[in-house]
């Protein structure tokens, strides 16, 4: 009953974590790394590591609906996409360096700023 218990919570962020996504084009790491900490116990470098994974397969569907609906400018994503892959790649290659302590905070801080940019 509990395994279910887990999967039927995991469902739930997932489903929470695509919504974001489509709604505000964030999602993986705002809302699935802090629930898998805390409401899942996921260790926190696995949790950033998790999130990343599922931005892919996230981001392809939801890019296919909006490209539907034709509000993707290809040219503007393609700029994008060019340091978008290099910082993914630096990205992933820092995260088991960072002390977990450190990677809390740094995130934090980063999910404040955007929080404080959004309202502004």
């Amino acid at each position: 009953m509990e395994k279910l218990n887990s999967h039927a919570k995991l469902i739930l962020i997932g489903l929470i974590t695509g919504l974001t996504n489509g709604l505000f084009g964030s999602g993986g790491g705002t809302v699935l790394v802090p629930c898998l900490v805390f409401l899942m116990g996921v260790e926190d470098h696995k949790a950033h590591a998790t999130a990343i994974s599922i931005i892919l397969p996230m981001s392809i569907l939801s890019s296919f609906i909006y490209y539907k609906y034709n509000v993707v400018d290809l040219n503007l994503t393609l700029k994008v996409a060019v340091g978008s892959v290099a910082g993914g790649v630096l990205g992933s290659m820092v995260l088991n360096k960072v002390p977990v302590n450190i990677l809390r905070k740094f995130f934090g801080l980063v999910m404040i700023a955007a929080a404080v940019r959004m309202v502004l």
